[in-house]
């Protein structure tokens, strides 16, 4: 059994990391906004804390120029790009489509399409193909305002995937099925919510609990 710890959405606030970090995990996995609008800089002290691999997206409301800051940290920044890991295969998506906020990193739908079709296509297929999204899939875990808000481009190559691990909208906690592909939305990590994944390394089964520290 290989299991994630999933964050996401702790936008700034920073109290509730070292409760997550006493979990048991064997990686972490962050879906966006470590800060809310910036600074940078917090990122990186962020992911010093944690001693085992992390893996990282940026969100909407992080400065595109977090980026930079990955690359000098030990977290591996997955936005845009494919990685293997033992029978896991990682895509990363960072930022979001469009919403009614001005916010720094945001992708139009042509882009995310097209950051995905390149990642897809240098994909591994694995026991497991997972996608690292800050942003949901149009029409899972994205209602709010009576609407859904999610990126279409995301939903259109859902199938690519085993799981989707997706943040930004926070009243969306949970975890749900969508013809065999599960989306997992680990609630904001601001006030304490988070998701641990289990994968079974033996026969193909992906177990969620969403906990709250």
């Amino acid at each position: 059994m290989v299991s994630a710890l999933l964050i996401a959405d702790l936008h700034g606030q920073y109290e509730k990391l070292d409760s997550f970090l006493n979990l048991n995990y064997d990686m972490v996995i962050i879906s966006g906004d470590i800060t809310h609008f910036g600074p940078k800089e917090q990122a990186l002290m962020v992911t010093s804390l944690i001693d085992v691999p992390c893996f990282v997206v940026p969100g909407n409301c992080d400065p595109r120029d977090i980026l930079e800051v990955f690359e000098d940290s030990s977290a591996v920044s997955l936005h845009g790009s494919a990685l293997t890991l033992g029978k896991l295969s990682l895509v990363g998506l960072g930022g979001s489509n469009p919403g009614p906020f001005q916010c720094p990193f945001v992708l139009t739908e042509v882009e995310i399409d097209e950051i995905l079709s390149n990642a897809i296509s240098v994909m591994d297929r694995n026991m497991y193909n997972v996608l690292v999204s800050h942003a949901p899939p149009k029409g899972t875990l994205d209602y709010i305002n009576n609407q859904h808000v999610g990126s279409a481009s995301i939903a259109k190559h859902m199938k690519s995937f085993d799981l989707i691990c997706c943040a930004h909208i926070h009243e969306e906690r949970g975890c749900v099925d969508v013809k065999g592909v599960k989306v997992v939305n680990p609630g904001t990590a601001s006030n304490g919510h988070c998701a641990l994944i289990h994968f079974n390394e033996s026969e193909k089964n992906i177990q969620v609990e969403l906990k709250t520290v």
